[in-house]
């Protein structure tokens, strides 16, 4: 890929604000709504960019930035398409196999105490039954630091369930 040059630069960010406003408006016509209107143009300028070696020069640009709209509105409602349509497969689909609640337990009480990395860190390795070479590419670390990680929030996760245990016991003394 080659560096662009100021020429192709510069063409482009004339051609974005010569013609922002009316791909925009060219995109509301023809989408649900502004959220997917914007997305067509951004879109469209991110198309533009890449092929800038084919955008025209800037008296010319707007018919040839409308013809890309119009595809990437095309391409968008196809793929609005296809999405409800897998939706309406899943939900006429008899539930098979739901996943049940986890159950309320001592541990899963510490589990909600503990710092949010740490109840990620053993949901994925108790839950999701990650290896921790997995682990560490979910969370973008070496299976090491994994290793490390696992053994302080398993030390902090003894802590605190021994520290509800002691208040179990504590409770349970006072009422006889």
């Amino acid at each position: 890929m080659r560096t662009p040059s100021a020429a192709d630069r510069a063409r482009f960010e004339e051609a974005f604000e010569d013609h922002h406003r009316r791909v925009l408006a060219y995109a509301l016509r023809r989408t649900a709504g502004e959220g997917d209107a914007e997305d067509v143009v951004a879109e469209t300028f991110a198309i533009a960019w890449r092929r800038k070696d084919a955008l025209p020069t800037t008296d010319r640009a707007l018919p040839w930035l409308l013809a890309v709209a119009r595809r990437v509105a095309a391409n968008q409602r196809r793929g609005t398409t296809r999405w409800r349509a897998l939706l309406e497969r899943v939900r006429s689909q008899p539930q098979r196999g739901a996943i049940a609640p986890v159950p309320e337990t001592p541990a899963t009480d510490v589990l909600l105490r503990l710092r949010p990395d740490d109840q990620e860190l053993l949901r994925l390795l108790a839950w999701d039954g990650l290896t921790h070479a997995e682990v560490g590419v979910v969370l973008g670390i070496s299976p090491n630091a994994v290793a490390i990680r696992l053994l302080r929030a398993r030390r902090r996760f003894s802590a605190q369930l021994a520290a509800i245990e002691a208040d179990d016991l504590k409770g349970s003394g006072a009422s006889r």
